[in-house]
């Protein structure tokens, strides 16, 4: 039997599916586990008022207890629910997180395509970022917030705008990089305008690092969203939240160290899946740069 005339074996497309999962998984675990540890939490923050108690509610006459069958990481100075707190603190984290890395990520694009494309604008916008890199991001945030009072919306504004260099500096050097390509010069030259060219050639192009860097802003994010709320200027006290948990707690450690241990070993999984989640895709986009590790 000759080669033209050999049967050609079918594979199904489900299968060929799978095992490019199964390939992916194997070549690059991380995204595998930051993926699966952010979902988790995701699913856990969501699903909160299915399983999670009152984070409000207060007995007096049982403050500062251990953990036990009704209250899984005991009360606090309040006797408020820990695990409920927890819980739903995590749905604070999560959001301003996510969406400070949503919000930056769309406005360093913009200003980063704008930048890297029109000459004329490239020194003004890059001295702006430049000017915000300079501005610690706690100050900036503490500095916002004090002029507006606390609340969710804003702290989200206080944390998306000192991120906004970083992401304007990576999508402008990309932009810089496609622009001289043949195929962007060609498709000008056959008369394609230039809102086309940015949407089919230059912005595909900036996906992959923006990707990464979203991860990054929204694991710093996450982080600084903690810190304010420790320091008092973060999302208001009433509202159950990692950092005011910490902060609450931090002078009953010795009485009651599920206080803090849960809300930190919370913050510090949520971190490091993220973390996790932005190496793997580096990874995934970049496997010159893992061989070389």
């Amino acid at each position: 039997m000759t080669l033209l005339s050999a049967p050609i074996e079918y594979v199904p497309t489900g299968r060929l599916r799978i095992s490019a999962m199964s390939r992916l998984v194997r070549r690059h675990p991380l995204v595998l586990i930051g993926g699966g540890l952010l979902l988790l939490l995701v699913i856990l923050a969501l699903a909160a008022p299915l399983y999670a108690g009152d984070p409000m509610n207060m007995d007096p006459y049982k403050r500062l207890q251990p953990p036990s069958a009704e209250m899984w990481f005991g009360t606090d100075n309040l006797g408020r629910d820990v695990f409920a707190r927890t819980i739903f603190g995590a749905r604070i984290s999560l959001m301003v997180g996510l969406i400070s890395a949503a919000c930056a990520t769309l406005a360093g694009l913009l200003i980063g395509v704008v930048a890297g494309y029109v000459r004329s604008f490239d020194n003004v916008i890059m001295r702006l970022m430049d000017a915000l890199m300079s501005i610690p991001t706690i100050l900036l945030a503490i500095a916002l917030i004090a002029l507006t009072g606390p609340g969710i919306g804003i702290l989200i504004v206080a944390i998306t705008i000192p991120q906004l260099p970083s992401i304007t500096r990576l999508v402008r050097s990309v932009v810089l990089g496609v622009r001289e390509r043949p195929y962007v010069e060609a498709a000008l030259c056959g008369g394609a305008r230039l809102p086309k060219v940015l949407w089919r050639h230059i912005l595909p192009s900036t996906i992959p690092s923006l990707m990464v860097q979203s991860a990054i802003v929204c694991a710093d994010a996450i982080l600084t969203e903690a810190g304010l709320s420790f320091l008092g200027v973060g999302v208001p006290p009433e509202i159950p939240s990692w950092g005011n948990m910490i902060a609450s707690s931090r002078l009953y450690l010795a009485v009651a160290p599920m206080t803090i241990f849960a809300p930190g070993i919370c913050l510090a999984v949520t971190v490091l899946a993220v973390n996790l989640l932005g190496d793997g895709l580096r990874d995934l986009f970049d496997p010159r740069g893992k061989r070389r590790r």
